[in-house]
């Protein structure tokens, strides 16, 4: 590698260069004030690093790295309630995981060069900074048994061959259900106009369902003041996850309100008068990213309050111009029933135990949880 490229890690958001912006202003998701907000009110089992990548001292690119605990989190929600022989393997031998990206997200938000430096290059010194972070965190006795980078596109595949890293297994598991916004409309009639008959009657059986819940955007004092009953809707949508990682701490939601101000959106539903559900939205320049949300799991079936969030989200993303809903993973048949488009995203892993790394072929589709489910058309 060319020696006037060289790598800082950073284990602080106050100490990331001045210059940082300049490369962050691409992607929301890798801005100071993102990253400071997520850094204070991240999960008790995530930790987080920031890595600076320069060419002879100038800032040319730049990382979010994730330190998570394992050990510290229910991982598999099926077994949740009796002992888990799945569990308590991954617990052994998969607890400390270190990953270039974000784990409360789906998509590349793991890092952005500048011109400046080399893809092959710039994933070279995210690899090594990968080692270096595993080498300190073994000083604190803290052995890594995971290292991974996540999320990014099968274009990028070969460059990460060419950057070294060599024994890593390459995955994909769910993809991202991204919603596209087409230019032709306007609001949320044009987007009717466009399903079909079926997917119509779908839309106007829900909104007729979800008559008497009141829609409500809540300002930093309101998330606060609901801060236990957030929580609680919160945790019920996480506990039917099938495959848990981390759970949110329970002033999350404020933290990010208070840093993001009227980039991040809260929206409660109510029904008579009691907080039955919420979901949140970040704006990340011409995308509408849909961030954590929660329902009470009774009013949730029958209002099909869940549906109906989706398509509040299209609305206000078409209303306000916006190019994409990124819906990220997880319930992709119901998100594609609204118009979402599956992408695959990859990610490449390795087992510090070589032993373990060789059969890992074997052992990701057995921890990974495989989920059936059916592409929907709704347009026309």
């Amino acid at each position: 590698m060319d020696q006037n490229f060289s790598f800082t890690i950073f284990n602080s958001a106050e100490a990331l260069p001045a210059t940082w912006d300049t490369i962050a202003e691409q992607n929301a998701f890798l801005s100071r004030s993102y990253l400071s907000v997520l850094e204070r009110s991240a999960p008790d089992n995530m930790e987080c690093h920031f890595i600076g990548l320069f060419k002879d001292g100038t800032l040319c690119g730049i990382a979010l790295a994730q330190y998570i605990n394992l050990s510290r989190v229910n991982t598999f929600v099926e077994e949740k309630r009796r002992f888990s022989l799945k569990d308590y393997i991954f617990k052994q031998f998969s607890s400390h995981i270190l990953v270039i990206g974000n784990n409360t997200l789906t998509g590349q938000n793991a890092y952005l060069l500048t011109d400046a430096v080399p893809e092959t290059t710039a994933l070279s010194l995210l690899r090594r900074s990968l080692q270096q972070l595993a080498r300190e965190y073994r000083k604190k006795c803290v052995y890594m048994n995971v290292l991974a980078i996540k999320d990014f596109n099968r274009e990028e595949l070969p460059d990460f061959k060419a950057a070294g890293f060599n024994g890593y297994y390459q995955f994909c598991t769910q993809p991202n259900m991204i919603f596209s916004i087409k230019e032709n409309w306007g609001n949320i009639e044009d987007y009717l106009a466009d399903l079909n008959t079926k997917y119509r009657t779908q839309y106007n059986r829900a909104r007729k369902k979800s008559e008497g819940i009141e829609k409500k955007k809540l300002s930093l004092e309101e998330i606060i003041e609901q801060q236990d009953r957030i929580h609680e809707l919160y945790l019920t949508v996480a506990g039917n996850a099938s495959f848990n990682t981390f759970h949110l701490p329970k002033d999350h939601f404020g933290s990010f309100k208070r840093e993001l101000k009227d980039d991040f959106l809260f929206y409660g539903y109510f029904l008579n008068g009691k907080l039955i559900g919420f979901n949140t939205l970040i704006k990340n320049g011409s995308d509408m990213d849909t961030y954590f949300l929660g329902y009470d799991d009774a009013v949730q079936k029958e209002k099909m309050l869940y549906l109906n969030m989706l398509y509040d989200m299209v609305s206000y993303a078409i209303k306000k111009g916006f190019k994409h809903v990124i819906f990220a993973r997880s319930a992709m048949e119901i998100k594609s029933s609204v118009g979402a488009k599956a992408e695959e995203v990859y990610g490449i892993i390795k087992h510090t135990n070589p032993l373990l790394n060789a059969f890992m072929a074997k052992l990701f589709p057995y921890f990974d949880p495989k989920v059936e489910w059916k592409e929907r058309s709704p347009f026309r």
